[in-house]
C-alpha cells in the first residue's frame, strides 16, 4: 500500500504572495486534496534580515482568499536551526561530512586564478581527506562528501529525467563556520522530518535539487517525487513583473475577482485537462495530476482571467457572492455595505451576476438598489426625463397601485399602459430606468421594480414624476 501523499508549500516571507507562488500553493493543495493527502505550510524565514510577520501575514492572508487551507501547525525553518545543525554533525560523526578550514579570502582567491585561468571555479576543498591530526584549532565548516565520479539523474514528473556529470557537484556546504545551517540543509531536513512525499516546486530550483539529493542519499532518506513547474511570463514572453501589471495575489482581491475565478485561471496556467478552460473546484481535485503540467512558461493574460471570472460569478450563490463581495470591499478599502443594501444586493443578485466580469462591475449593475432616495440622474439618464415623460409617469404610478407584484402582472400593465399612451414599452424603458435607478444602462425594468419592491418603486417613479 502507497504511503499517503504529503505536499508542502515553503514561501519566504519578504513580501506579499506573488502570483507565482499562489499557483505553487494551489499545485500542491489540489495534488494532495485530490489524493486524501495533506498540505503543510512552511515559512522558510532563515533570512532574518528581510523576514518580516507582516509578509508572512500578507502570505497568510492571500491563501486564506484563496481558499488554500493547509494542515496542521506552520512550521518555522528558523526554529528548526537546531535540528539542521544537528543533521550536519551527524554526518561529519559518520564520515559522510568534513571540517572544512579554508577561510573565505582562500576560496575567493582560488575562483579568482581558475577564472583567469580559464579553468572551473568550483572549489575542491583540500581539508576533505585531511589527517584529523592536522587539524587546526580554528573555526570551521562542515561541508559534505560529494560524489567525484558518474552521474546524478533527477526523476522529475514535469521536466522528464534531468543528468547531472558529479563532476559538476561541490561538496557543499551544511554547516558555516559560525554554526548556522545554510538553506539547501534545512530544506532538505524539514522537508524530510514534515513527511514530504511530494516536491511541487518552481524550475528555478531545478538547479538545487542534485545537491539536496547529497543529503538524501547521505542521511539514507526516501527522495521524494520531484516536479519542478515552469515559471509565468508575462504576455511579451518575458518573466512576470511588475510591468505587466499586479503581482500579489491579494491586489487581485481588491482589483474584485472572485477566488474561484482566480483558482480556476491559476490552475489553468501551465495545466490542462484537455480543452477545458471553465470548471469546478470539485472538478480540479479531481482532474488535476503532474502529468498535465507543460515544461514552457505560462504566459499571463488578463482577458482570460476576466472571462474565467465573469463565468464563475454567474454560477456562484448568491448569498456566497455576498459574503465575497463585502470581503472584496474590505481588501480594496471601499466603504462596507449596510445591512440593508447588502440584503438589496443579495436580493437583485440573479439580474446582475450575469455578464459582470468582476464585482466592480456587478456593483456598477446593482447601484439601483444600492442607492436611495432621492434618486439623482446622470447625465444620459436625464435625457429621459422630460416634461412629456415625466407626465407619463405621473399618469403611471396609480396603475401600479396593485396587490399583484409579480413579473406577470408588472409586465401586463406596462406593456397595456404603453398601448394606451400609442407608444411601445420601449419607449416606456428610458423614463422608467431613469426614475428607478438615475442611469440609462441597468437591468430590465421588470427585475428593478421586483428587487426594490412596490412601496420604493413608486416612491422613486412619484420623485421622477414631480421633477
Amino acid at each position: 500500500m502507497s504511503s499517503p501523499v504529503v505536499t508542502r508549500f515553503a514561501p519566504s516571507p519578504t513580501g506579499f504572495l506573488h502570483i507565482g507562488g499562489a499557483r505553487t500553493a494551489l499545485f500542491n493543495w489540489l495534488y494532495a486534496r485530490g489524493r486524501g493527502g495533506r498540505f503543510l505550510l512552511r515559512i522558510e524565514d532563515t533570512d532574518r534580515a528581510r523576514s518580516t510577520p507582516e509578509a508572512t501575514a500578507a502570505i497568510l492572508r492571500g491563501m486564506e482568499w484563496l481558499g488554500l487551507e493547509h494542515d496542521g501547525e506552520i512550521v518555522s525553518q528558523y526554529e528548526n536551526a537546531p535540528r539542521h545543525a544537528d543533521v550536519a554533525r551527524d554526518l561529519l560523526a559518520r564520515g559522510k561530512a568534513y571540517k572544512c578550514f579554508a577561510s573565505q579570502e582562500e576560496i575567493a582567491a582560488f575562483r579568482e586564478t581558475a577564472k583567469a585561468e580559464g579553468r572551473s571555479t568550483l572549489y575542491r576543498s583540500p581539508w576533505r581527506d585531511a589527517d584529523p591530526a592536522s587539524h587546526p584549532d580554528a573555526p570551521f565548516a562542515i561541508r559534505i562528501k560529494a560524489p567525484l565520479e558518474g552521474t546524478t539523474v533527477i526523476r522529475d514528473r514535469v521536466q522528464g529525467d534531468v543528468t547531472i556529470g558529479n563532476d559538476q557537484l561541490d561538496d557543499m556546504i551544511l554547516l558555516r563556520s559560525d554554526g548556522s545551517p545554510v538553506y539547501m540543509l534545512a530544506v532538505v531536513v524539514d522537508d524530510h522530518d514534515m513527511g514530504i512525499t511530494h516536491v511541487i516546486r518552481g524550475d528555478d530550483h531545478l538547479n538545487n535539487t542534485a545537491r539536496q539529493m547529497m543529503v538524501y542519499q547521505a542521511m539514507g532518506w526516501d527522495i521524494p517525487v520531484w516536479a519542478h513547474i515552469p515559471l509565468i511570463h508575462g504576455p511579451d514572453g518575458k518573466k512576470l513583473s511588475k510591468r505587466h501589471g499586479a503581482l500579489g495575489a491579494q491586489e487581485y482581491q481588491a482589483m474584485g475577482y472572485p477566488a474561484a475565478g482566480m483558482r480556476n485561471y491559476l490552475a489553468r496556467l501551465g495545466w490542462s485537462h484537455g480543452d477545458d478552460e471553465f470548471f469546478t473546484d470539485a472538478q480540479a481535485l479531481d482532474w488535476f495530476d503532474l502529468d498535465g503540467i507543460g515544461k514552457s512558461p505560462a504566459r499571463f493574460d488578463l482577458k482570460k482571467l476576466e472571462n474565467l471570472s465573469g463565468q464563475h460569478i454567474a454560477v456562484a450563490q448568491d448569498a456566497a457572492l455576498r459574503r465575497e463581495i463585502e470581503a472584496y470591499l474590505a481588501a480594496a478599502q471601499l466603504p462596507a455595505l449596510t445591512p440593508s443594501q447588502a440584503d438589496g444586493l443579495e436580493r437583485a443578485m440573479y439580474c446582475v451576476k450575469d455578464r459582470a466580469k468582476t464585482f466592480p462591475e456587478l456593483l456598477e449593475k446593482a447601484e439601483f438598489v444600492l442607492t436611495s432616495r432621492p434618486i439623482v440622474p446622470d447625465d444620459k439618464a436625464a435625457k429621459h426625463l422630460d416634461t412629456v415623460s415625466r407626465g407619463m409617469l405621473r399618469e403611471l404610478t396609480p396603475q401600479l397601485q396593485t396587490d399583484s407584484w409579480d413579473r406577470d402582472s408588472l409586465e401586463d400593465i406596462l406593456n397595456r399602459f404603453a398601448e394606451a399612451q400609442g407608444t411601445k414599452f420601449g419607449k416606456l424603458a428610458g423614463p422608467l430606468r431613469a426614475a428607478l435607478s438615475g442611469r440609462a444602462v441597468t437591468p430590465s425594468v421588470f427585475d428593478m421594480m421586483l428587487v426594490l419592491g412596490r412601496e420604493e418603486t413608486l416612491a422613486r417613479l412619484n420623485d421622477a414624476a414631480a421633477g
